[in-house]
């Protein structure tokens, strides 16, 4: 079985983040780029999944700048035989659609894709089933753990109110919770290793997508941004009046 996982660098979880005001985008230069932590966690799952013999080969595939060729070495040393580097003009400002479409076709040939089930700098949490969709596969969102088998794939899926046994068959597409795995660190050896291994540097010409402006959907684009108005202190009440007060406050707002 041929297992893809999706990666993506991200800038430091633990560093401030902000949106350029020019460009409606975070601002990635702003802090140091790292492998997300989720992937991390999705990679340790492609890793046992290798290790217990589900996996015959386990292929990281990242859209990103030339400089995501740093994350994608880690996740190398982590599990990856070896990865997939989409990287083109086209996608700056590529929306959740445009990621979809292009990471479905980069990971096409996949029996089972597994992903983060949200990103940290994005959250937006819809790529994993977008990619099902345009790809024709089922799909196992939010899973705590994955088990897979002859044909099939089963995660286990919690809710607010209930637990829920998944199971597709493959090829499909299963989203992962921070629960999914333990990243571990890559030793010496892991790290030297995957120094050898191969990355396929494709562009939009040659995965044979149309992206940016002149592709044939509608694109989502930030037309504008501005900075959060500070902090003003709210209204205060106080002494025997502030009953009184405190109704008429929430009356005028329509809150009671």
């Amino acid at each position: 079985m041929k297992v893809v996982v999706l990666v993506k660098q991200v800038p430091d979880t633990y560093e401030k983040r902000s949106i350029a005001l020019d460009t409606g985008m975070l601002a990635r230069e702003a802090s140091e780029s790292i492998v997300d932590e989720i992937d991390e966690r999705v990679c340790a799952v492609a890793a046992e999944l290798k290790k217990v013999g589900a996996a015959t080969e386990v292929v990281a595939v990242t859209m990103g700048p030339a400089g995501a060729d740093k994350a994608i070495r880690k996740v190398l040393a982590l599990a990856a035989d070896s990865a997939v580097h989409v990287v083109d003009d086209g996608l700056v400002g590529s929306d959740m659609i445009q990621t979809a479409r292009v990471l479905a076709e980069a990971a096409k040939d996949a029996d089972l894709i597994l992903s983060g089930a949200e990103s940290t700098d994005g959250g937006g949490g819809m790529v994993p089933a977008m990619m099902a969709e345009m790809l024709g596969r089922p799909h196992i969102p939010y899973a705590d753990s994955v088990e897979v088998s002859e044909g099939s794939v089963t995660g286990v899926t919690n809710t607010d109110t209930e637990k829920l046994t998944l199971s597709a068959a493959t090829p499909a597409v299963v989203s992962l919770t921070e629960k999914a795995g333990e990243p571990k660190l890559p030793n010496f050896k892991s790290i030297r290793d995957a120094k050898k291994k191969e990355i396929s540097v494709l562009s939009l010409d040659e995965l044979g997508v149309v992206a940016g402006p002149d592709a044939a959907y509608v694109r989502n684009v930030m037309v504008s941004a501005a900075e959060r108005p500070p902090k003003e202190a709210g209204q205060k009440v106080s002494g025997e009046t502030a009953a009184t007060e405190l109704v008429d406050f929430l009356a005028t707002r329509h809150l009671i």
